[in-house]
């Protein structure tokens, strides 16, 4: 089978993790950016060795399988739209849009046929695959509460409505923005050594679902890159809990006992194992550890998902889980600026299917 092909529209920090995914893997895809200027075209195949281009038709000449679109958030669902409208199935980059307008126009979009999903990857990191299985396979119980320390917004709401099976339920929020000092450790440039601390930014936000299930979303972007603050998630069921990478549960016989979450890839995905994700498997450590090496196998495995999608299988993440995020998102980012105020969510056309 020829390599699944696609073009990357846009050249910033998240569309190099598409190519690089493709150099990485020449067997199982084949890859062309599409930028806005010869300067940035340029880079870009400096830095991950794809073809770049800034003239469509030649893009058009590659004749991808589908098209990702990794531009800035305003502009994710007018170039999808684009695309689309040119016969061709998208991935968009999280989040798929900023405000609800552009969500209800791709919603509009699918409605009418378009093939489109969104490259939300963070629940199939190798660290966590087992952990939502076990939540999902009913061996913490019934979850009733969650915790949240992990990831910001979007990708936040995708793992909180996973943590707790919640999807297309109703809910209120209430949050708070705290301020306070930290000492800078770390960039996405490298370290830092003997700074004066800064300020840090921290979104608390509770949120109580239709169903009585409650989860906490504390987050500060210090987190991605800080040796100073680490990274948690917790659920809790009736029959147990799922603690960072430990899963506490009854077994077969009613007795107490715990299970040690080891990194994972599943059968489908080991034609996407490197020795970068050997080397991880080979360690067992109390926190999850986020990393560009699990950020580019779980993108990875949403690419080879939508081989399936465009050939008629399943999406890789369907629009509607999708758009909920999205707008669970964004009343998060409404509760945590509220000082308090209750928000509550609202009925979206996704719903009513």
């Amino acid at each position: 089978m020829d390599p699944l092909s696609y073009l990357i529209v846009g050249s910033g920090y998240r569309s190099r993790f598409f190519g690089r995914i493709a150099r990485s893997h020449p067997d199982l895809f084949s890859a062309m950016y599409l930028c806005r200027s010869e300067e940035k075209a340029a880079d870009l195949t400096a830095s991950t060795g794809i073809p770049a281009t800034t003239r469509e038709e030649e893009c058009l000449a590659f004749h991808p399988d589908f098209v990702i679109i990794a531009v800035d958030r305003g502009h994710n669902a007018s170039v999808a739209k684009t695309w689309i409208e040119k016969g061709f199935p998208v991935m968009l980059e999280t989040p798929p849009g900023e405000n609800e307008e552009q969500l209800l126009e791709l919603w509009q979009l699918y409605k009418n046929g378009a093939k489109i999903t969104v490259s939300e990857q963070y629940h199939r990191y190798p660290w966590m695959i087992r952990g939502f299985q076990a939540v999902a396979d009913g061996v913490i119980g019934t979850p009733s509460s969650a915790y949240l320390s992990l990831a910001h917004d979007y990708h936040g709401s995708s793992l909180i409505r996973r943590m707790l099976l919640t999807s297309g339920e109703s809910y209120v929020m209430r949050g708070i923005k705290l301020q306070t000092p930290i000492v800078p450790t770390d960039s996405r440039y490298g370290a830092i050594f003997q700074a004066e601390p800064v300020q840090e930014e921290r979104d608390i936000v509770g949120i109580q679902f239709s169903s009585g299930k409650y989860a906490v979303y504390d987050f500060s972007g210090t987190q991605y890159r800080t040796f100073l603050r680490s990274r948690h998630l917790m659920v809790r069921g009736d029959r147990g809990e799922w603690s960072d990478s430990i899963i506490y549960r009854l077994d077969e016989d009613g007795v107490p006992t715990r299970d040690f979450l080891m990194p994972y890839i599943p059968e489908k995905y080991r034609c996407l194992d490197t020795q970068e994700l050997r080397d991880l498997r080979k360690a067992w450590r109390p926190e999850i550890d986020m990393d560009q090496v699990q950020d580019e196998f779980a993108i990875g495995s949403l690419l080879l998902d939508m081989g399936d999608y465009i050939r008629g299988g399943a999406s890789p993440y369907p629009l509607e889980e999708a758009l909920e995020d999205s707008v669970f998102w964004l009343d998060l980012q409404k509760a945590a600026g509220a000082g308090g105020e209750m928000i509550c969510s609202e009925i979206m056309p996704w719903h009513m299917q």
